[in-house]
């Protein structure tokens, strides 16, 4: 299969006037970060904050959570329950650290039944994923009814799993395999690893070629949710969001490694921070 490969010249940057407010640009939400893992879903708000998006919201599903992020004070904490009472909602991300309980798939049913641009990374995949094996197709029924577009964000594993195969089989047909999963889920999918393939429903097909191995680290996907998610909010379809968000998160740790940081040792969080110089640097 012979396919596209994305450059910067395929990115689209959010538009910003001089004297726009914060309402125009998008009402973000991250769901997730459950009991030991909310730096994923910490991680994913901070990415969709210095993405650009006007409001940033988070729900941590851990009774527990911190009611405030000090180094992010601009993230502002909600429930769950809130969080689907918010109007306007541009976009929303659930999944990073969420974990596979009982209230965990209760709040994905919510978000897959609501007509919320969404993006459903982790955990939230590993729920369908479980839910397809045990023979519910609640889930997967759902995403095939969904108005509102979505953007699946699985690896390699994650993948093997929505697709009740090895993954093996899925690395030596990562094109195909995106395809599938696009249609199957009626989704934009993000099939991550070295060069990311993005596919969507109608099997159009792109490889990014940017990033290296300093994006083999924890929370680097919680980032591009972030980002993808971020872009959603502020006007860009889930194609223009996914393969954007893509290019520059990869872009991003090119530029980290070609100041010598990393790859050993690059951070997610300096990822994100990179990002945002990256869209003002094109914005």
């Amino acid at each position: 299969m012979l396919m596209k490969i994305l450059s910067l010249q395929d990115c689209c940057w959010p538009q910003r006037q001089a004297n726009s407010h914060k309402g125009q640009h998008g009402s973000l939400a991250i769901i997730g970060g459950d009991e030991g893992f909310l730096g994923a879903a910490l991680l994913a708000a901070r990415a969709g904050l210095l993405a650009g998006a006007g409001r940033t919201y988070l729900a941590f599903l851990h009774q527990q959570a911190p009611q405030i992020d000090i180094d992010f004070p601009e993230l502002m904490m909600r429930s769950p329950a809130q969080v689907f009472a918010l109007n306007p909602l541009d976009s929303l991300a659930i999944g990073p650290g969420m974990g596979q309980s009982s209230h965990a798939k209760q709040l994905l049913t919510q978000a897959l039944s609501s007509n919320i641009p969404l993006v459903l990374d982790a955990d939230a995949l590993n729920i369908i994923a479980k839910a397809h094996q045990d023979g519910d197709e609640t889930l997967m029924h759902l995403m095939q009814q969904r108005s509102a577009h979505h953007v699946i964000t699985p690896h390699v594993g994650e993948a093997a799993r929505l697709m009740g195969c090895d993954t093996q089989q899925v690395q030596s047909q990562r094109s195909q395999t995106a395809i599938d999963l696009a249609q199957r889920y009626h989704a934009v999918c993000i099939l991550k690893g070295a060069q990311s393939v993005i596919a969507d429903p109608n099997g159009q097909c792109v490889t990014n070629p940017t990033g290296n191995a300093g994006l083999a680290s924890g929370g680097t996907g919680d980032v591009l949710c972030g980002v993808v998610a971020s872009l959603i909010a502020q006007g860009l379809s889930a194609w223009q969001a996914s393969t954007t968000g893509c290019f520059i998160h990869g872009l991003a740790a090119d530029q980290l490694l070609a100041q010598g940081i990393g790859p050993i040792g690059m951070r997610a969080s300096e990822v994100a921070l990179q990002i945002r110089r990256i869209l003002n640097h094109h914005e």
